[in-house]
């Protein structure tokens, strides 16, 4: 299993994942932080830019917060 730390800007005019120089990834969402729509939506990038299933990607800590502990199980 791989962990990130991953920085999430919701309501972003555009979608994508950057790294940072501390190693975080910055992702970038379409979705505003409600009802679970930016960390579906932060789900969803994440694996399309890993190039796993929606699947193995799952949020260890921060479900509310901007900074999250990504988890991706091995496939």
């Amino acid at each position: 299993m791989r962990r990130y730390s991953v920085h999430v800007k919701p309501k972003s005019s555009k979608q994508g994942v950057h790294v940072l120089e501390d190693g975080t990834l910055e992702v970038r969402v379409h979705s505003p932080p409600e009802d679970g729509k930016a960390n579906a939506e932060l789900i969803e990038t994440l694996a399309r830019h890993l190039g796993v299933k929606r699947r193995h990607v799952s949020i260890v800590s921060g479900e509310t917060a901007r900074h999250k502990i990504i988890e991706v199980s091995d496939v």
